[in-house]
Protein backbone atom coordinates (compact mmCIF):
# COMPACT_ATOMS: atom_id res chain seq x y z
CA UNK A 1 0.00 0.00 0.00
CA UNK A 2 1.12 3.67 -0.34
CA UNK A 3 0.39 5.48 2.41
CA UNK A 4 0.96 8.66 1.02
CA UNK A 5 -1.52 8.22 -2.05
CA UNK A 6 -4.25 7.41 0.56
CA UNK A 7 -3.11 10.51 2.79
CA UNK A 8 -3.68 12.19 -0.84
CA UNK A 9 -7.48 11.59 -1.36
CA UNK A 10 -8.20 12.23 2.81
CA UNK A 11 -6.95 15.53 2.53
CA UNK A 12 -8.74 16.88 -1.05
CA UNK A 13 -11.83 14.94 0.21
CA UNK A 14 -11.58 16.88 3.81
CA UNK A 15 -9.47 20.29 3.08
CA UNK A 16 -12.20 21.73 0.92
CA UNK A 17 -14.99 20.74 3.06
CA UNK A 18 -13.71 22.01 6.15
CA UNK A 19 -15.35 24.92 6.95
CA UNK A 20 -18.85 22.22 6.68
CA UNK A 21 -17.21 20.10 9.76
CA UNK A 22 -17.15 23.31 12.33
CA UNK A 23 -20.78 23.89 11.80
CA UNK A 24 -22.11 20.51 11.29
CA UNK A 25 -24.88 19.40 13.74
CA UNK A 26 -23.61 16.12 13.99
CA UNK A 27 -19.96 16.81 14.51
CA UNK A 28 -20.72 19.71 16.79
CA UNK A 29 -23.39 17.90 19.40
CA UNK A 30 -23.89 14.86 20.41
CA UNK A 31 -24.10 11.97 23.98
CA UNK A 32 -20.47 11.03 23.02
CA UNK A 33 -18.66 14.49 23.26
CA UNK A 34 -20.85 14.92 26.51
CA UNK A 35 -20.03 11.65 27.98
CA UNK A 36 -15.78 12.29 26.87
CA UNK A 37 -16.49 15.75 28.90
CA UNK A 38 -17.68 14.02 32.07
CA UNK A 39 -15.24 10.89 31.95
CA UNK A 40 -12.03 13.31 31.21
CA UNK A 41 -13.36 15.93 34.24
CA UNK A 42 -11.41 18.84 35.04
CA UNK A 43 -7.53 17.58 34.87
CA UNK A 44 -5.39 20.71 35.31
CA UNK A 45 -2.23 20.58 34.09
CA UNK A 46 -3.13 17.57 31.87
CA UNK A 47 -1.64 18.09 28.07
CA UNK A 48 -4.55 16.44 25.94
CA UNK A 49 -3.98 15.18 22.22
CA UNK A 50 -7.31 15.02 19.85
CA UNK A 51 -5.88 12.32 17.03
CA UNK A 52 -7.53 13.93 13.60
CA UNK A 53 -9.16 16.43 15.11
CA UNK A 54 -11.29 17.50 12.04
CA UNK A 55 -13.64 20.14 12.68
CA UNK A 56 -11.93 20.88 16.65
CA UNK A 57 -15.19 19.67 18.46
CA UNK A 58 -13.53 17.88 20.97
CA UNK A 59 -10.68 19.65 21.11
CA UNK A 60 -13.12 22.46 22.01
CA UNK A 61 -14.59 20.75 25.11
CA UNK A 62 -11.38 19.49 25.85
CA UNK A 63 -9.78 22.74 26.26
CA UNK A 64 -11.54 24.08 29.44
CA UNK A 65 -10.64 20.82 31.52
CA UNK A 66 -6.83 20.69 30.58
CA UNK A 67 -3.82 23.14 30.47
CA UNK A 68 -2.80 22.32 26.90
CA UNK A 69 -4.73 20.32 23.70
CA UNK A 70 -3.13 19.42 20.23
CA UNK A 71 -5.26 19.18 17.64
CA UNK A 72 -3.64 16.53 14.96
CA UNK A 73 -5.14 16.41 11.60
CA UNK A 74 -3.86 15.65 8.00
CA UNK A 75 -5.63 18.30 6.30
CA UNK A 76 -3.69 21.49 6.91
CA UNK A 77 -7.15 23.36 5.81
CA UNK A 78 -8.96 21.48 9.22
CA UNK A 79 -6.42 22.86 11.47
CA UNK A 80 -6.89 26.28 9.53
CA UNK A 81 -10.39 26.64 10.94
CA UNK A 82 -9.56 24.90 14.29
CA UNK A 83 -7.10 27.69 15.28
CA UNK A 84 -9.30 30.19 13.97
CA UNK A 85 -11.92 29.07 15.91
CA UNK A 86 -10.02 28.35 18.86
CA UNK A 87 -9.32 32.29 18.58
CA UNK A 88 -12.67 32.36 18.27
CA UNK A 89 -13.66 31.47 21.34
CA UNK A 90 -10.73 32.53 23.47
CA UNK A 91 -9.35 29.23 23.71
CA UNK A 92 -5.48 30.06 23.58
CA UNK A 93 -4.51 26.87 25.23
CA UNK A 94 -5.06 25.33 21.34
CA UNK A 95 -2.48 24.29 19.50
CA UNK A 96 -2.42 22.98 15.85
CA UNK A 97 -0.41 19.98 14.51
CA UNK A 98 -0.44 18.49 10.75
CA UNK A 99 0.36 15.13 9.92
CA UNK A 100 -0.49 11.22 9.71
CA UNK A 101 -1.90 9.28 12.83
CA UNK A 102 0.62 6.43 11.51
CA UNK A 103 3.68 9.47 12.01
CA UNK A 104 2.96 11.14 14.96
CA UNK A 105 5.50 13.13 15.58
CA UNK A 106 4.56 14.08 19.13
CA UNK A 107 7.33 13.17 21.80
CA UNK A 108 6.89 9.58 23.66
CA UNK A 109 5.11 10.04 27.08
CA UNK A 110 3.95 13.96 26.27
CA UNK A 111 0.27 13.31 26.98
CA UNK A 112 -1.68 12.49 30.12
CA UNK A 113 -5.37 12.08 27.54
CA UNK A 114 -5.37 11.17 24.27
CA UNK A 115 -8.87 11.09 22.17
CA UNK A 116 -9.94 10.45 18.74
CA UNK A 117 -13.55 11.26 17.41
CA UNK A 118 -14.92 10.17 13.70
CA UNK A 119 -11.53 9.72 12.57
CA UNK A 120 -10.14 5.98 12.75
CA UNK A 121 -12.32 4.55 9.88
CA UNK A 122 -9.82 6.72 7.94
CA UNK A 123 -6.52 5.32 9.16
CA UNK A 124 -4.83 3.48 6.75
CA UNK A 125 -3.50 1.07 9.17
CA UNK A 126 -5.75 1.69 12.72
CA UNK A 127 -2.86 -0.24 14.54
CA UNK A 128 0.09 1.23 13.99
CA UNK A 129 -2.03 4.73 14.44
CA UNK A 130 -3.16 3.23 17.90
CA UNK A 131 0.21 2.33 18.71
CA UNK A 132 1.54 5.63 18.01
CA UNK A 133 -1.24 7.12 20.72
CA UNK A 134 0.46 4.68 23.26
CA UNK A 135 3.87 5.62 22.51
CA UNK A 136 2.93 9.26 23.01
CA UNK A 137 0.39 9.04 26.08
CA UNK A 138 2.10 8.51 29.76
CA UNK A 139 1.70 4.69 31.30
CA UNK A 140 -1.58 5.11 33.35
CA UNK A 141 -2.99 8.02 30.83
CA UNK A 142 -6.26 7.84 29.65
CA UNK A 143 -7.81 7.68 26.24
CA UNK A 144 -11.20 7.85 24.50
CA UNK A 145 -11.67 6.52 21.06
CA UNK A 146 -15.13 7.45 20.03
CA UNK A 147 -16.53 6.25 16.14
CA UNK A 148 -19.01 4.22 13.94
CA UNK A 149 -19.10 0.84 14.51
CA UNK A 150 -20.02 -2.15 12.86
CA UNK A 151 -22.83 -5.17 14.31
CA UNK A 152 -20.43 -7.97 13.61
CA UNK A 153 -23.02 -9.56 11.51
CA UNK A 154 -20.88 -9.87 7.99
CA UNK A 155 -24.17 -8.81 6.09
CA UNK A 156 -24.38 -5.57 7.63
CA UNK A 157 -21.12 -4.80 7.57
CA UNK A 158 -20.95 -5.30 3.56
CA UNK A 159 -23.52 -2.65 4.12
CA UNK A 160 -22.50 -0.04 5.54
CA UNK A 161 -18.86 -0.20 4.12
CA UNK A 162 -20.42 -0.15 1.04
CA UNK A 163 -22.43 2.71 2.15
CA UNK A 164 -19.66 5.06 3.41
CA UNK A 165 -17.13 4.25 0.30
CA UNK A 166 -19.47 5.38 -1.85
CA UNK A 167 -20.00 8.61 -0.07
CA UNK A 168 -16.66 8.89 0.74
CA UNK A 169 -13.25 7.03 -1.24
CA UNK A 170 -11.77 7.91 1.76
CA UNK A 171 -13.11 5.54 3.93
CA UNK A 172 -11.26 2.63 4.72
CA UNK A 173 -13.25 0.79 7.38
CA UNK A 174 -15.30 0.90 10.29
CA UNK A 175 -14.57 -1.95 13.51
CA UNK A 176 -16.69 -4.09 15.69
CA UNK A 177 -16.54 -3.47 19.76
CA UNK A 178 -14.28 -7.30 19.71
CA UNK A 179 -12.05 -5.36 16.83
CA UNK A 180 -11.24 -2.94 18.70
CA UNK A 181 -10.63 -4.48 22.18
CA UNK A 182 -8.19 -7.05 20.12
CA UNK A 183 -6.33 -4.03 18.76
CA UNK A 184 -6.27 -2.00 21.33
CA UNK A 185 -4.69 -4.42 23.38
CA UNK A 186 -2.21 -5.18 21.27
CA UNK A 187 -1.08 -1.58 21.02
CA UNK A 188 -0.43 -1.37 24.48
CA UNK A 189 -3.78 -0.19 25.89
CA UNK A 190 -5.66 -1.61 28.44
CA UNK A 191 -9.36 -1.67 27.31
CA UNK A 192 -12.33 -0.61 29.32
CA UNK A 193 -15.79 0.46 29.36
CA UNK A 194 -18.27 0.82 26.36
CA UNK A 195 -21.01 2.97 25.51
CA UNK A 196 -23.02 2.60 22.60
CA UNK A 197 -25.17 5.19 20.89
CA UNK A 198 -27.40 5.52 17.82
CA UNK A 199 -26.44 8.37 15.72
CA UNK A 200 -29.43 9.42 12.98
CA UNK A 201 -27.72 10.94 9.93
CA UNK A 202 -29.62 13.38 8.09
CA UNK A 203 -29.60 12.17 4.02
CA UNK A 204 -28.87 15.92 2.32
CA UNK A 205 -26.33 17.24 5.00
CA UNK A 206 -24.66 13.77 5.39
CA UNK A 207 -23.97 14.01 1.50
CA UNK A 208 -23.73 17.55 0.83
CA UNK A 209 -20.71 17.23 3.79
CA UNK A 210 -18.75 15.36 1.63
CA UNK A 211 -19.56 16.81 -1.98
CA UNK A 212 -20.47 12.95 -3.04
CA UNK A 213 -20.88 12.73 -6.61
CA UNK A 214 -24.43 12.76 -8.16
CA UNK A 215 -24.08 9.22 -9.50
CA UNK A 216 -22.77 8.05 -6.18
CA UNK A 217 -25.71 9.72 -4.45
CA UNK A 218 -28.08 7.85 -6.66
CA UNK A 219 -26.19 4.26 -6.21
CA UNK A 220 -26.75 5.10 -2.23
CA UNK A 221 -30.19 5.57 -3.00
CA UNK A 222 -30.48 2.85 -5.31
CA UNK A 223 -29.24 0.13 -2.74
CA UNK A 224 -30.98 1.89 -0.01
CA UNK A 225 -34.37 0.96 -2.07
CA UNK A 226 -33.06 -2.53 -2.74
CA UNK A 227 -32.41 -3.37 0.90
CA UNK A 228 -33.52 -6.59 2.62
CA UNK A 229 -35.78 -6.23 5.87
CA UNK A 230 -33.13 -7.25 8.01
CA UNK A 231 -30.94 -4.24 7.00
CA UNK A 232 -33.22 -1.46 6.63
CA UNK A 233 -34.19 -2.51 9.84
CA UNK A 234 -30.95 -2.00 11.79
CA UNK A 235 -29.82 1.13 9.66
CA UNK A 236 -33.34 2.50 10.40
CA UNK A 237 -33.48 3.58 6.50
CA UNK A 238 -36.10 6.15 5.99
CA UNK A 239 -38.02 7.17 2.53
CA UNK A 240 -35.21 10.31 1.68
CA UNK A 241 -32.42 8.21 2.79
CA UNK A 242 -31.40 9.15 6.00
CA UNK A 243 -30.44 6.43 8.19
CA UNK A 244 -29.13 5.50 11.63
CA UNK A 245 -26.03 3.88 12.94
CA UNK A 246 -24.51 2.37 15.72
CA UNK A 247 -21.54 4.33 17.04
CA UNK A 248 -19.43 3.78 20.41
CA UNK A 249 -17.28 5.48 23.16
CA UNK A 250 -14.36 3.20 23.90
CA UNK A 251 -12.44 4.26 26.92
CA UNK A 252 -9.04 2.85 27.27
CA UNK A 253 -6.33 3.13 29.53
CA UNK A 254 -2.34 3.28 29.24
CA UNK A 255 -1.01 0.04 30.51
Amino acid sequence: MNPEAHRAIVSSQFSPQARSYLTSAVHAGGEDLDLMARVVGKRPGAIALDMGCGGGHATFRLAPLVEKVVAYDLSEAMLAVVAKEAEHRGLSNVVTKQGAAETLTCPSAAFDVAVSRYSTHHWLDLPVGLAQMRRVLKTGGLAIFMDVITSGSPLLDTWLQTLELLRDPSHVRNYSVTEWQAMLSTAGFKPGAVSLFRLRLDFSSWISRMNTPEAHVQAIRSLQQRASADVSGRLAIESDGSFTLDTMLFRAEAA
